[in-house]
């Protein structure tokens, strides 16, 4: 079904403007994976400049921004692979064990955080399936890209494989544990974490979110595969709860982009369908897309009168912010709270929006609407500069109506006019906007992954028909 624009579209910025504007963010965010992330043991950090710990998800979208590096021509193709070589020799080395300490995974999954120094368990971090998920998005990214007759190369494919087989899906299904999921008590959906001191964590990855590619993934196993009722009574299972309409547009709701953006790295979901949403008519591509429409409508109309919202200035999903403290400010003559880390976003379920602009919401989005994110992210670095654009892209988060020097944020600088920005960019954050912007510009991503087996697999188990599913493998 079609659905009507939103009003007030400002004039588009030209080609050429829009062009290169999509060389020099790429580029940018390209140097900030190969720049910062460890060579010797591969440890993409979470966030930078702070120096926290390093992300199991933040290094998957690294094994991918080396490939899409390779082909611009930033690095040769032989440091891609050499760099991609040894990282996954890491992973695959790295010690696995059900301690608690001195670890970097168990049964193949791998801990959310990892230490810097050595490479293992940050803290009492939780083993990650969907952080897990995301480094094997890259994992299996590079198995496909580096098809070259070449040692290098082919010790890359090798090293994929066996860390990919390695991860025992089955042993992460809800079922057999003695308990029952908190959030969906019937599911027999993956489980989100495990942890050596408690258990598995009380929550499954059941209802439209960004857990498509775990199942994805999980059923594509040649090994340790989960059943297709995994999907049917996991995430799944409430889809038809899910569904509704938010300004206009009728899509499954979640109200933060990341939701509607990770899984979409790394597989092509135009014109594939399974069951529900071949019962609506429209593909989860096209479901992403009019959540992305209707997040820019709602900062159009801007109904909670925040500074600076306009058809230019949106974009909401899990950021940094400016504060977070019981204390409330005046902005447009309302009291507000704001939050510092916190999965923003906004859908007909619910809204969580302290005034933070994030630059990732629109840049996650960028093949699903092209005509308005390029041009949101090309408002917000001529709109606030260097303030949020540096030599690593975007900054994660920017809020203009926090404009209280006063407040002590600790999180980055404040200025009285112009607001607060982050004082870091988050791996996680940067991850999507360079994968989508090339799977936009070229589509090298999404069409890599199509010629690989366990995608492929994964899909078709789940019951994905229709589109380069339909087509001869490559």
């Amino acid at each position: 079904m079609g659905v009507s624009p939103p009003r007030d579209v400002p004039p588009p910025p030209a080609p050429a403007a829009v062009e290169a504007f999509s060389e020099d963010l790429t580029q940018r965010t390209f140097r900030y994976f190969w720049e910062t992330t460890d060579t010797r043991m591969c440890l993409a950090p979470d966030r930078w400049p702070s120096r926290t710990f390093s992300s199991i998800a933040a290094t998957g979208f690294a094994l991918t921004a080396y490939g899409i590096g390779a082909e611009r021509g930033y690095v040769t193709r032989e440091e891609a692979a050499k760099r991609t070589r040894d990282c996954l020799k890491f992973y695959w080395d790295a010690p696995q064990g059900a301690a608690a300490k001195d670890i970097t995974g168990y049964k193949g999954f791998f801990y959310h955080f990892l230490k810097y120094d050595d490479g293992t368990r940050h803290a009492t971090t939780e083993l990650s399936t969907v952080d897990t998920t995301l480094f094997l998005g890259g994992a299996l990214f590079a198995q496909s890209y580096y098809d070259r007759d070449d040692p290098v190369e082919a010790e890359i494919r090798d090293l994929a494989e066996r860390i990919y087989r390695r991860v025992e899906w089955d042993w992460a299904l809800r079922g057999g544990t003695g308990t029952k999921a908190r959030n969906y008590p019937e599911s027999q959906g993956i489980t989100m974490g495990w942890k050596p001191e408690d258990g598995w964590q009380p929550a499954d990855w059941v209802g439209y979110n960004e857990g498509m590619l775990v199942y994805i993934l999980a059923l594509g196993s040649p090994t340790h595969p989960v059943g297709k009722a995994a999907w049917d009574k996991g995430w799944a299972a409430r889809l038809d709860e899910d569904w509704g309409s938010y300004y206009g547009y009728e899509h499954l709701q979640f109200e933060p982009l990341f939701g509607h953006q990770y899984s979409h790295v790394w597989v092509d979901f135009r014109g594939i369908q399974v069951e529900f949403m071949r019962g609506k008519g429209i593909d989860y591509f096209e479901n992403s897309r009019r959540a992305t429409l209707s997040q820019r409508a709602y900062g159009i109309d801007n109904p909670n009168d925040w500074k600076e919202y306009s058809g230019d200035l949106w974009g909401w999903t899990a950021s940094d912010g400016p504060k977070y403290s019981r204390d409330e400010y005046t902005v447009n003559g309302k009291l507000r709270t704001f939050f510092t880390y916190t999965a923003r976003g906004v859908s007909s379920v619910r809204v969580v929006d302290d005034g933070t602009i994030v630059p990732t919401a629109a840049g996650g989005s960028i093949p699903f609407a092209p005509e308005v994110t390029i041009p949101a992210l090309m408002a917000m670095r001529d709109r606030y500069g260097d303030r949020v654009y540096d030599k690593y892209g975007f900054k994660d988060a920017f809020n203009p109506s926090f404009t209280f020097t006063q407040a002590d944020s600790r999180t980055g600088p404040v200025d009285p006019k112009l607001g607060w920005v982050a004082a870091d960019h988050l791996g996680i954050d940067q991850g999507p906007i360079l994968a989508m912007m090339e799977n936009h510009r070229s589509g090298l991503v999404w069409r890599t992954m199509r010629k690989n087996p366990h995608i492929r697999r994964g899909l078709e188990r789940i019951g994905f028909t229709g589109g380069w599913l339909d087509q001869p493998q490559q």
